[in-house]
């Protein structure tokens, strides 16, 4: 299958399932969301740049940092967002032709 292939959507749904998992952890875990949801946030705007990135990377932290809103997959939404719903393109090499006199 072409989607457990691509990198982006692998590392997404690592993502996803590192900030779910501290779901499970008693007493230790809204702690760990202190931590986890500034560094979510950065590698959201790495994944994503641009203005979509940056939106996408508020949403991350505030999604991270409230309690019980961690199992939403906020990488793995994006990635569908992205690459299905608004189908960007993957970047194509660019052809230069010249002319020879």
């Amino acid at each position: 299958m072409k989607l457990l292939n691509n990198k982006k959507f692998i590392k997404g749904l690592f993502y996803d399932a590192v900030g779910m998992a501290t779901v499970g952890i008693p007493l230790i875990g809204p702690f760990l969301d202190i931590l986890w949801a500034p560094y979510a946030a950065k590698k959201m705007q790495e994944m994503y740049p641009g203005k979509q990135g940056k939106i996408a990377s508020v949403l991350v932290f505030i999604e991270e940092i409230l309690p019980f809103t961690d199992v939403i997959p906020s990488f793995t939404l994006m990635y569908i967002y992205t690459h299905v719903w608004k189908k960007v393109p993957e970047q194509q090499p660019q052809v230069i032709e010249v002319e020879a006199y």
